[in-house]
């Protein structure tokens, strides 16, 4: 097999994996990776407001008003202004925000991250450097991304459908 071919296969490897957990989370939490991210996000913070959340995990903030009013709709955040600054508007969990991630698996990326940190630093940088190619090789490094192992929008209300 040519090195190209190699390549392809290695990449479709990763799409392939992270649409299988992508799967695999919606059939066991109802949920995609990037609102099981946005609710990990708030939990950590307490409570936070959705500049702060856009800014955390690196996405624009229409894209995670479009992932909150998803999980407003299903009661697992809630919206409330800040009694100090009025102007601000405050992301807060719910209890069932709260069971929804205590019966969550871990999102993929964790297990990536743990991998990865067991390298070593010039590897890191090294693995850091070619993905970045690639991004702008496939004309990607314009995409709104975030650090979450996901396919399709990442508003999306469900995975994607590979027959379509």
């Amino acid at each position: 097999m040519d090195i190209i071919a190699e390549v392809l296969v290695a990449l479709r490897q990763v799409i392939r994996a992270t649409d299988l957990h992508s799967r695999y989370l919606m059939k066991t939490t109802g949920l995609t990776a990037p609102q099981l991210l946005v609710l990990r996000e708030i939990q950590g913070a307490g409570e936070l407001s959705v500049s702060e959340l856009a800014r955390r995990i690196s996405l624009s903030q229409g894209t995670v008003t479009s992932i909150l009013d998803r999980l407003q709709t299903r009661q697992l955040v809630t919206r409330e202004r800040s009694q100090i600054d009025k102007r601000r508007v405050l992301l807060r969990l719910t209890t069932s925000g709260d069971q929804a991630l205590s019966r969550a698996p871990q999102p993929l990326q964790e297990h990536f991250v743990r991998k990865f940190e067991s390298l070593s630093s010039w590897e890191q940088h090294m693995i850091l450097a070619s993905l970045q190619r690639v991004a702008r090789l496939m004309d990607a490094d314009h995409i709104d991304a975030a650090p979450v192992l996901a396919i399709g929008a990442l508003d999306q209300r469900e995975p994607p459908d590979p027959a379509a």
